[in-house]
C-alpha cells in the first residue's frame, strides 16, 4: 500500500484520544522546521548515530538524511531525541502518548465498525493482528531498513507500523528526573519479539539513533 492510501497525517479517532495513523514523517517534520526554524541535535553535534560494534556516530546523518543520503519524504523521522520529539508534538497540537495510551491504541481495536477481520473490543498478541507478518522487522521481508509510511500492513485500529520499522518514543520513564524514557515497538533492527506489548525498552532521553522515530496523540 502507498503512502498515499496510507493518508500521512492523518488521525484515527479513538475513544479518549486520537493518535497518528502513521509515524511522523520526514515531510512533516520539514514542515515543522520550516515553520519553527529549528536545528535538531543531530545536526549541530555532527550526525546521528547507528550500532554497528557499539554506538557509532554518522556524519551527516539526521532527520533529513536518515542514512546519510536523501530519500523519500515519506520516510520516518528519525535521529530525534525525546525533547524534538515532543515539541513536534505540542506545535502539532498533541504530545507524546505514554505506554499505556501507546499499547492500548497499538493492540485493542477500538473502533466502532472495524473492518473485517478486525474485531470491536478484542486485544490482539500482536499490533498487525494474529501474527508479526507484514511489519518491517530483521527477518525477510522487502525492507532492509526503515520503510516509509504505509508500505507496511495496516494493523489494529487502522495504524501502521506500531510494532516494528521504527521505535517510538512514550513519555514513561523508571525515573522521577525523566532522564529515560520508554520506546516501544521494536524496530527494523531486530526480530518480531520486540513487537510484542510486554517489552519494557527504555533509553536516556537524549538518545538520538537511526532507528528511533515517534508518533503524537491529541486530546478529544
Amino acid at each position: 500500500m502507498s503512502a498515499t492510501h496510507a493518508q500521512v497525517g492523518d488521525k484515527v479517532a479513538l475513544p479518549n484520544f486520537a493518535i497518528d495513523r502513521t509515524e511522523v514523517t520526514i515531510g512533516q517534520f520539514d514542515r515543522y522546521v520550516r515553520a519553527t526554524g529549528t536545528i535538531t541535535r543531530a545536526e549541530k553535534e555532527g550526525g546521528g548515530f547507528e550500532y554497528v560494534a557499539g554506538w557509532e556516530r554518522r556524519p551527516g546523518w539526521s532527520w533529513r538524511k536518515p542514512d546519510g543520503q536523501t530519500t523519500s519524504a515519506d520516510m520516518p523521522a528519525v535521529h530525534l531525541d525525546f525533547a524534538e520529539a515532543q515539541a513536534y508534538c505540542r506545535w502539532a497540537g498533541g504530545r507524546l502518548p505514554t505506554g499505556a495510551e501507546w499499547q492500548m491504541a497499538g493492540f485493542t481495536e477500538l473502533r466502532e465498525s472495524p473492518p473485517a477481520p478486525w474485531q470491536k473490543g478484542r486485544t490482539y498478541p500482536w499490533t498487525t493482528g494474529d501474527s508479526p507478518q507484514g511489519a518491517n522487522t530483521s527477518d525477510a521481508d522487502p525492507w532492509p531498513r526503515a520503510a516509509p509510511a504505509g508500505a507496511t500492513k495496516q494493523g489494529v485500529n487502522g495504524l501502521y507500523d506500531m510494532g516494528a520499522n521504527v521505535w517510538e518514543w512514550t513519555t514513561d520513564s523508571p525515573d522521577s528526573k525523566g532522564r529515560e524514557r520508554r520506546t516501544v515497538g521494536g524496530s527494523w533492527w531486530y526480530g518480531a519479539f520486540n513487537m510484542k506489548a510486554d517489552v519494557q525498552a527504555f533509553k536516556p532521553a537524549d538518545t538520538y539513533v537511526v532507528y528511533l522515530g515517534f508518533r503524537c496523540v491529541y486530546e478529544r
